[in-house]
């Protein structure tokens, strides 16, 4: 690997490890650990009563001979909360909490998927290196062959100079190959946060697609539907709370103090006094009809959100169904018939010419269509594998496109 990797795990590492170790280490899972526990706080918030006021007053304060220096005293205030506003202000702070808890959902669902996506695509890497690494020696050993036929006179060098091209195309086959597996393990490490990441023995079986099923059922237990779901939720709060707004909330203010005015008899002053008050907005002009309305139209929106996930995860699963079963069938053909049947075909072909019985461009189509199967074979099961972590993964995507 060029040196880029600093030490090799002495145990393989499975799809389940790699995916616990990336959710333990990407920062859109802390991040949106960190948005819960805003929500939560700002719900619990809302619930609060507002805190009461408490103050001084002074009034008619004075010098003249009866009225002389006022009234002076203090006060206590607070705002009455009526028609359950503040429980329904804590549902809609709710409403946010559990959006965000989908989304964290959400989030966790789209890094396990990144994670398993390049873990198969790193087991196809490495499958492709071993593949191509013995196309290249079966490429090194045809250009031995052309050798030694031309040194006995029964080939010419024409043939060796072509199968000599063939093996340096090989070779730089196998160069990019390593090159791409190079580029994975790069990513992992990314995902890991781990630039230093060892390269590790890769634990699975790169063959054993899974047999799925259509089931369009499954989409319900998307994190992405259930965040369009929670945002209905939040939406139905919303608008309760804004038609309760109106419902006015009571003021109360009451006191005490000392009159030091002379009018009682004898020039004496007042004295001790209390006061109090009560008082109510009147929702007259502002029935808060404008936020209503707008609530309104916000939870029909949340509503037509919840749909239009469905339908395009539907969508998205009919499309990655298709191209599943189109793998699957691929993978299985190229195994159990044309590879089988290609191997044989080179291998034929090889020893005719070596026994100058069948010319090189033959044993080296063979050879070029053997490669080219084996390719193919790889891109069919990675694509497998990538099509299945999104079905089972219930399609959450972002990470890697």
């Amino acid at each position: 690997m060029n040196g880029l990797f600093v030490f090799v795990l002495a145990q393989a590492l499975r799809v389940e490890d790699f995916e616990r170790m990336a959710l333990e280490a990407h920062p859109a899972v802390r991040q949106a650990e960190a948005h819960v526990a805003a929500a939560a706080g700002r719900e619990r918030q809302a619930g609060l009563y507002p805190n009461p006021v408490l103050g001084a007053t002074s009034e008619e304060i004075a010098a003249g001979p009866v009225i002389r220096g006022g009234e002076h005293g203090g006060f206590f205030e607070q705002r009455i909360v009526t028609g359950g506003k503040l429980g329904l202000s804590k549902r809609v702070a709710a409403g946010d909490r559990a959006v965000s808890e989908a989304l964290l959902e959400t989030e966790k669902q789209r890094v396990r998927n990144a994670a398993r996506l390049l873990f198969y695509q790193a087991m196809g890497d490495a499958q492709r290196v071993k593949v191509r690494g013995q196309m290249s020696a079966l490429a090194v050993e045809t250009v031995q062959i052309a050798r030694e036929l031309m040194n006995v006179g029964q080939a010419d060098q024409p043939d060796r100079m072509a199968a000599e091209v063939e093996a340096q195309r090989a070779a730089l086959s196998l160069t990019m190959a390593k090159n791409a597996q190079e580029r994975t393990w790069r990513q992992m490490a990314a995902l890991l946060g781990r630039p230093a990441m060892a390269v590790a023995e890769l634990a699975g079986d790169l063959t054993a697609l899974p047999a799925l099923t259509f089931d369009a059922e499954v989409l319900e237990k998307s994190p992405e539907l259930r965040e369009a779901a929670s945002g209905v939720l939040r939406a139905e709060a919303a608008l309760a709370r804004a038609k309760r707004e109106p419902v006015p909330d009571v003021m109360v203010r009451g006191g005490a103090a000392y009159n030091r005015e002379l009018l009682e008899v004898g020039m004496r002053p007042v004295g001790r006094e209390g006061f109090f008050e009560i008082g109510v907005e009147v929702p007259l002009f502002n029935r808060n009809q404008g936020n209503v309305a707008a609530a309104r139209a916000e939870r029909e929106a949340a509503r037509q959100a919840v749909e239009r996930t469905r339908t395009g995860l539907r969508l998205r699963l009919a499309e990655a169904h298709r191209e599943y079963a189109n793998a699957f069938v691929a993978a299985r053909t190229y195994r159990d018939e044309m590879i089988p049947t290609a191997e044989k075909a080179h291998a034929m072909y090889k020893e005719n010419y070596r026994r100058m019985a069948a010319a090189y461009p033959f044993a080296l189509q063979t050879q070029r269509n053997l490669v080219q199967l084996q390719d193919e074979y790889v891109d069919a099961l990675v694509m497998g594998w990538q099509r299945a972590v999104e079905i089972e993964g219930l399609l959450v995507e972002g990470l890697l496109r």
